[in-house]
Parts: structure tokens; sequence; C-alpha cells
């Protein structure tokens, strides 16, 4: 893998996994439109890079909420050592166990998705299809709760439906966020929450797959990239979401699709 190459999945992830647009379904499409997937150095070299290169927007999401983090694990802590009850003890251990089913279907699925739900014809009506239901959910949806306010009910839905994102196209933040909104969640929350939510695996996987990692240039530039990007990307989001909506994601999710479906047709 080049370190241009590189670099442009690095950008890729970095404006994808945090959007409800699927990092997954633009790290597979977009090599595949330009062709780099007929090599098979780059197809070698790009298994364990997608991980990669989640690690970066986990680096963006630990840093830009690092303040929210600690507060959170210490919350958590005081909790069950010292009994206190606060709002950060009790989303620390909200975002624990709701991280656990996702978590456990994800890996047991994660081999099925290598192969079949890679396809771009799935990929492309995973967008499609999901575009749809976010813009119905978010235009229809009222918004009674805010982030501090949720209940175990809605953060345990949320982290469940999120076992769903082992289908390219559908997109974690995707999947985590609609479900937000259709259970009440105001747009900025629901977008804060999918951020903290995603953490906890996307650690799991970095782990999983480290002794994959091939720690030279393009690696360190991929995962540079993501997490510059990914910075960028989580702060606009947070501002735009305080008066937009998810219209716009949903239309691009659509057309992206529409894309793909031609693509094949010419292919």
């Amino acid at each position: 893998m080049s370190i241009l190459q590189a670099l442009i999945l690095g950008i890729i992830q970095g404006l994808t996994e945090l959007l409800p647009i699927s990092s997954s379904a633009h790290l597979n499409i977009i090599p595949w439109l330009l062709g780099w997937t007929n090599s098979e150095e780059f197809a070698t070299a790009f298994e364990g890079f997608d991980v990669a290169l989640h690690f970066g927007t986990l680096l963006a999401i630990a840093i830009f909420f690092f303040k929210d983090w600690i507060s959170l694990i210490k919350g958590g802590w005081n909790q069950v050592v010292k009994k206190e009850k606060t709002i950060e003890g009790k989303m620390f251990w909200y975002i624990v166990i709701a991280t656990i089913p996702g978590g456990i279907i994800g890996f047991l699925l994660d081999h099925f998705a290598e192969g079949v739900l890679t396809k771009p014809l799935i990929i492309a009506i995973a967008l499609i299809v999901m575009g749809i239901i976010l813009y119905l959910v978010d235009k229809n949806a009222k918004s009674n709760t805010k982030y501090e306010n949720m209940t175990f009910k809605q953060t345990f839905l949320i982290g469940l439906s999120q076992a769903l994102a082992f289908i390219p196209g559908v997109s974690r933040s995707g999947i985590t966020m609609t479900t937000g909104r259709l259970l009440g969640v105001e747009r900025k929350s629901c977008a804060k929450y999918s951020f903290m939510l995603s953490a906890p695996i996307v650690l799991g996987a970095t782990l999983l797959k480290m002794k994959d990692f091939v720690f030279n240039i393009p690696f360190f530039v991929g995962v540079f990239a993501s997490f510059i990007v990914g910075i960028i990307v989580i702060k606009f989001l947070l501002n735009y979401l305080q008066k937009g909506s998810f219209k716009g994601f949903a239309i691009y999710r659509v057309i992206f699709g529409i894309i793909i479906l031609i693509a094949l047709l010419i292919k």
C-alpha cells in the first residue's frame, strides 16, 4: 500500500466513521471504484489496516472527550466504591452494559461480514435502505431526552442496535443515532452517546487485531489522517446538530448507494 493510498483511506475513515454514512461501506467501495482491489499487494496490506484506521478515530474520540471520559471513569468508580450516585457514574455503567450485546454479536458475525456482506450490491442496498429509515425516523421523532437524562432502556437499546453495524453500509453511528432518535433522544445527544459508545468496541477490535498491524509509514500516515479528520468531524457534527437534522446525510447515503449500483451495471 502506498503512502497516498493510506492518506486517502485515512481521510475517508475520519470523514465517514463518525458521520452516519458508514465508514466500512466507503473503505470497501472507494478502493473498488479506483481499481485498487485488483492488486493482490493492496488486498494483503489492507487486511487489518481498516482496524488501524478505526484506531485513529478512536484517538479522536478519546482526545476530544478527554474530560468527559475522566469524569465518567471517576463517576463509575465512585458509584461502586463510595456508593456515590452521579450522572457521570450512571452514564459510565450504561455505556459498559450497552456495549456488551453489540460487542458479542459483532464479534460472532465479523467473519461472515468479510465474505458475503462486503459485496458492492449488499453495501448499496444497506446504504439506501438505512438512508431512508434515518430520514423518516429523524423527521418524525420527538426530541424529549438530553444526553445526561437518558434512561437505561434507551442506552441499552441503542447499544443493542449497533450489532447491525457488522453489515457494511448500515453504519455504527448511523444505526445508533437512528435508534436514539426513534427513542426520543435529541440529535446532538444521539451523536455524543454514539461516539462514546463506539469507543469500547473499537478499542476491543484494535487489541484483538493488533497482531496483524504492520507499523510502517503508510500505517502511521493513515492513522494520523483519520485522527485529525476525526477531530474536525466531531466538532462539526456536534455544532451542526444543534440546529440541523440528519436529512443531508440520509440523502447522501441514497445517492452514494445509487452510484454504486450504476458502477455495478457499467462494470
